[in-house]
């Protein structure tokens, strides 16, 4: 069968590789829809030091229940739409031990630590795959990236009262951005790209902020009465974000991290103290985050085509790949069509 597989960087081919039949407790699934996320582009770069190579990538998934092995329960059925919870959790460590399997010390992402989703068929444990209701393939493979930033609302803990800024607004921060406004807080949305902004507030952001050319300090205490924002959300994985994210986050707030930061940063360390910050990490998500997504997409209140910059053919992923690399802040989700 056809997959799409990066075999070195800048490097992507169309591969023939071999279909499996499920095993006891294996669901197969037949791809409709995989999107490439910002960790395949960073692999694609030779920048993402948690990938095996070479490697199909791909974990944001729609798809079709194809067939079911022995002792799958009867809730998963042939034909059935359903996305795919791409991470593995090993049952053993503290992450797992603390009942938080999202970040599991050994996890395995499908498209990164092995390979992934973007081919016809594949086999996963039936835990893994999540029916998607009434929702579309289509509209099935932005349920990952969304359900990360989702989860990032509830490691921050936002309410009603809170004020929350969101630092970049791809996928990810667009769910955070959701997630944050369907708790009833105030959310600013930062971006270097005033397209994604003007999304961000169809998405649920009162404020907008330019980090390009607004002075964003002097924005956001106007915007917040000169308190500071008392969440922030990184979702870019920059020193200057991550830098942003302590210096304006309101005194006793809680800064958010689920980016990753490609080098070292430095931080001002005395805010950490004199804040008396919480600042935490965010990883993958949980079950019930992309239950949550599911949920919000059935609304059908989300502007999902303006969420695909476009949909491609296996053939037409290397060069969609390569645009994507040349002007990375004006996509929000590449889709392959795998059907």
């Amino acid at each position: 069968m056809k997959a799409v597989k990066i075999t070195a960087v800048r490097q992507m081919e169309v591969v023939e590789v071999d279909s499996e039949e499920p095993q006891a407790g294996e669901v197969k699934i037949r791809l409709q829809y995989v999107g490439f996320c910002g960790s395949d582009l960073s692999t694609y770069l030779g920048k993402n030091p948690m990938v095996k190579m070479p490697v199909i990538p791909g974990h944001e998934v729609g798809a079709v229940v194809e067939k079911v092995g022995p002792g799958v329960p009867e809730g998963l059925k042939p034909g059935m739409v359903v996305t795919v919870n791409p991470y593995t959790n090993c049952g053993k460590c503290a992450s797992c031990r603390n009942g938080r399997v999202n970040a599991c010390q050994h996890n395995e992402t499908l498209g990164v630590q092995r390979n992934g989703a973007m081919r016809e068929t594949i086999c996963l444990p039936w835990e893994k795959v999540i029916p998607a209701g009434l929702l579309t393939p289509r509209e099935c493979a932005l349920i990952e990236p969304m359900s990360v930033g989702f989860h990032a609302v509830s490691r921050a803990q936002v309410t009603d009262i809170d004020v929350v800024l969101v630092i970049g607004c791809g996928m990810v921060g667009m769910g955070a951005i959701v997630r944050s406004a369907q708790r009833g807080a105030t959310v600013i949305a930062a971006d270097i790209d005033d397209d994604k902004l003007q999304l961000a507030k169809q998405m649920g952001a009162s404020y907008v902020v330019n980090t390009h050319h607004d002075d964003v300090h002097a924005r956001v205490l106007e915007m917040t009465a000169g308190f500071g924002p008392d969440v922030v959300i990184e979702a870019v994985g920059s020193a200057e974000t991550y830098q942003m994210a302590v210096d304006e986050v309101a005194f006793t707030g809680r800064v958010i991290c689920i980016g990753y930061a490609k080098t070292e940063v430095s931080f001002q360390t005395k805010y950490f103290v004199q804040k008396e910050l919480d600042i935490r990490g965010s990883r993958n998500a949980q079950p019930s985050d992309f239950r949550a997504v599911i949920h919000y997409l059935e609304r059908h209140t989300c502007p999902v085509d303006k969420l695909i910059s476009e949909v491609v053919t296996p053939e037409q992923a290397p060069a969609a790949m390569e645009r994507w690399a040349a002007q990375p802040g004006k996509v929000f989700r590449i889709l392959v069509t795998m059907s």
